[in-house]
């Protein structure tokens, strides 16, 4: 027997959706976007306008900010769950999370489009503002190489290896294949280091000083070798170790 009757009543409605246009004046991202514009919403407040409807007893921007909340506060972070993650907070169903990661993933691809702008390497930040959405978050090692003509603007750009959580195999002569069919007189390495860590290891030096010996005897300049992470990098020309 139930103790009361009024929770049947709540029973009856607890699968039921909460739209926008019941939410208090406060919480109307749609509203808020048109009338004050993009940048005056909280990153909890745009996605909230993905979700479109919370449940009986939330709101979308308290389902949003809770996500958000589980993921450290961070969008990155956010990016990286898969559907059944996100399907695991109440509230996010399959069409809700499938809408979240392609936002997310079009948000992605926007900074890698901005970044392929970069055509005039200047300083080793242009190089982590141009890789870093190509490698900076990926959950394993990517060696890539950058191919530089003589007034240090990029001609190609190449993957040459992929590895696993913890390295990846570099083919020395596959390296400098590139740059004699673009005509490329110097290059730029990049990895990425999915732990976090910015410490170049000694495996991280050796190949550096392979490639920068065969570059010599190629009469190509090896100009720095960058270890990117999600937030920050490392340089070998910056740090005088190339």
């Amino acid at each position: 027997m139930r103790p009361c009757g009024c929770r049947v009543i709540f029973g009856m409605f607890e699968n039921h959706t909460f739209p926008i246009n019941h939410w208090s004046e406060d919480d109307r991202p749609r509203e808020k976007l048109m009338g004050k514009g993009k940048l005056a919403l909280s990153d909890a407040e745009l996605i909230a306008i993905l979700i479109g409807s919370g449940s009986r007893n939330e709101t979308a921007v308290s389902l949003s900010k809770r996500m958000l909340s589980a993921s450290g506060n961070n969008l990155n972070n956010l990016a990286k769950l898969s559907l059944n993650q996100l399907m695991a907070f109440k509230g996010i169903g399959q069409a809700k999370a499938v809408t979240i990661v392609a936002a997310l993933e079009l948000g992605r691809r926007r900074r890698e489009a901005e970044a392929a702008n970069i055509v005039k390497i200047k300083s080793s930040q242009s190089v982590f503002d141009l890789m870093q959405p190509v490698i900076g978050e990926l959950p394993h090692e990517e060696f890539w190489v950058l191919y530089l003509n003589n007034a240090n603007k990029i001609v190609f750009k190449w993957q040459l290896s992929k590895g696993g959580l913890t390295g990846t195999v570099v083919d020395v002569r596959m390296a400098f294949k590139p740059a004699f069919e673009h005509g490329a007189t110097g290059v730029i390495l990049c990895h990425n280091h999915p732990s976090g860590t910015l410490t170049p290891s000694d495996a991280d030096r050796q190949i550096t000083r392979k490639l920068k010996l065969a570059g010599e005897n190629l009469d190509i300049k090896v100009l720095d070798h960058l270890i990117i992470t999600e937030k920050n990098y490392f340089s070998f020309a910056d740090e005088g170790i190339l």
